[in-house]
């Protein structure tokens, strides 16, 4: 993609936050704006760092991470394109509480904080877009917290394949989902090993719910998966 024939108006014009701004407070917003490469494996930001922006993933994909002081990982999110990621970090004046990292090489655009509380000042109903944003995050969140103490590994797999399902095939009932990222990765955002994750998909597999083609996972019967755990 050339960045120089980017029309970053229209494309902000097409993302849910923006979609109700006028041509005028687009073109306003999109000079507050920064488009900004990242290659695979590289920090968009780290913990303890100042957030002096929020971002929407154009291409790519971008986890959102903790680490321990032993080194291990814990995969929090993965914002994939036209999401957004760091909007309540720019509200604290406080310095990032988790880390963002490129997982694949990715296009992020960036809305700059004094550009984002100018919009809020001018149009309140932005305000309110921004705060519905964070409502899903949160209730997300909470989603995970309860899947995590009340769910099975084998139940958060089967979960993760129904919400990634992304529709018909070519046969009744079956369905395609394309792993963004590496099974490891997948992994720990549903709080399992890679080793556990890989032995479910096989379970999966030979119980004829799903065919795995490396990254490549075909839903042979989604209701009979869902019913899987309590079969």
């Amino acid at each position: 993609m050339d960045l120089r024939q980017f029309d970053m108006p229209r494309y902000l014009s097409v993302l849910p936050l923006f979609a109700a701004l006028q041509p005028a407070e687009l073109l306003r917003l999109a000079q507050g704006c920064m488009l900004q490469r990242y290659a695979r494996g590289e920090a968009v930001y780290r913990t303890g760092e100042p957030c002096e922006a929020f971002h929407v993933v154009v291409t790519g994909q971008v986890k959102l991470h903790a680490i321990a002081p032993s080194g291990q990982e814990k995969v929090i999110e993965l914002v994939g394109p036209g999401n957004s990621f760091g909007e309540a970090l720019v509200f604290t004046d406080k310095p990032c509480v988790v880390n963002a990292s490129a997982v694949t090489d990715s296009l992020l655009l960036g809305v700059r904080k004094e550009t984002m509380f100018g919009e809020i000042a001018r149009e309140p109903r932005f305000a309110l877009r921004m705060l519905a944003g964070m409502s899903r995050r949160l209730h997300g969140l909470i989603h995970d917290v309860e899947s995590y103490s009340l769910h099975s590994g084998l139940q958060r797999v089967i979960g993760y394949l129904l919400r990634e399902q992304s529709g018909s095939d070519g046969g009744e009932g079956v369905s395609t989902v394309s792993l963004p990222v590496s099974k490891a990765t997948i992994a720990s955002r549903l709080s399992i090993t890679p080793e556990y994750f890989s032995r479910v998909l096989g379970e999966l597999e030979s119980a004829e719910l799903i065919e795995v083609d490396k990254r490549h996972i075909r839903i042979l019967d989604a209701q009979r998966l869902a019913r899987h755990p309590m079969q």
